[in-house]
């Protein structure tokens, strides 16, 4: 019974979230070149085969963003926070899928103060739920307030919290934006920040392109199947027709660019109807479906961008093989 008391799940995202997934398909894919919002790919099933993804040998970015925590949340506290315990800290995170490598926060929270409100958001009300109620059996001193919702009901609901916060967006889940989508999509969090809050944020970083292009191709085909899992929930909620063995994944780094470029390839000429939608959708031989981008960062980037939103950089982290960084930013004046 205690453990119900201490968690509360807010439904943000609408129910009829349907039409929207619709709207977005149908534009989608009626679009030259055709493209699907990677947000999709997190249903309850695409967000268990990005779990067995985070534990592949090739994806590093799981491992290095949990020994940085590891080694060194005690410092990123103090470092954003000081040494003073006395006015709580409240810990928020964007995208939290299943929270695992919060955990490392949660408990040097916990043993700085004793009680903590942690406010997941996430996409997935499933995944959220699950990992919720994990965590404040885990931690008695917990309180979990659940928002199953988009970065914007995150950020709509950051306003109504008291006190000092720690923002979390971790996983270098800023990498699925454009750059310019970066800095906007920071100094809108920045606008909800107050002097005595900071933002903690995962980003990958440039490096060898066979080290990158094996962590989104690996050998065992679940990111093959995470990514064909689009076409999936499309035949399971839109009436799809789509033959997933008709279409391979492929992922490139964009050197140039500084990014990963995942599509799902037509290896034929094809048409696939999508029942709810009223809509055919013609295929060529080699066409393809971008369905995401993932951006890496330099040292000078992550600066120039922290820079172009409003934030200074208080503390970087980086793993032993300086694969991934971990970004601690306050409010600019």
């Amino acid at each position: 019974m205690d453990e119900e008391r201490r968690f509360e799940l807010i439904r943000a995202t609408p129910d009829d979230h349907l039409a929207e997934f619709a709207h977005d398909v149908r534009e989608g894919l009626t679009a030259s070149p055709k493209h699907l919002p990677c947000r999709y790919f997190y249903d309850r099933e695409g967000s268990l085969l990005f779990e067995a993804i985070c534990a592949l040998p090739e994806y590093y970015l799981t491992r290095a963003e949990r020994a940085i925590l590891e080694a060194h949340a005690g410092e990123i506290l103090a470092r954003g926070f000081g040494e003073r315990v006395s006015d709580p800290i409240t810990l928020v995170e964007l995208g939290s899928g299943s929270a695992t490598k919060t955990r490392l926060l949660i408990a040097a929270l916990l043993r700085r103060q004793g009680a903590l409100l942690y406010v997941p958001v996430d996409i997935s009300r499933e995944m959220l739920e699950e990992s919720a109620r994990g965590l404040v059996r885990d931690y008695p001193g917990l309180r979990v307030r659940a928002i199953a919702g988009d970065y914007a009901d995150g950020l709509e609901h950051l306003t109504s919290l008291r006190g000092r916060k720690l923002i979390l967006w971790l996983g270098s889940n800023i990498g699925n934006l454009e750059r310019a989508e970066a800095i906007a999509f920071l100094r809108r969090v920045r606008e909800r920040m107050s002097e005595a809050d900071a933002m903690l944020i995962g980003i990958d970083l440039r490096k060898d392109r066979a080290v990158v292009e094996r962590a989104y191709n690996d050998a065992r085909g679940v990111t093959a199947r995470f990514n064909a899992n689009l076409l999936a929930r499309i035949n399971r909620e839109l009436g799809g027709h789509f033959d997933l063995a008709a279409f391979r994944h492929h992922a490139l780094y964009n050197e140039a660019e500084g990014r990963i470029e995942m599509y799902l390839v037509s290896v034929r000429a094809q048409r696939v109807r999508i029942e709810r939608l009223d809509l055919e959708v013609s295929f060529a031989a080699g066409e393809r479906i971008h369905t995401e981008n993932s951006y890496k960062y330099s040292p000078e980037e992550i600066t120039a961008v922290a820079r172009a939103a409003g934030l200074r950089l208080l503390g970087h982290w980086r793993d032993p093989d300086a694969l991934f960084s971990v970004n601690l930013f306050g409010r600019a004046p």
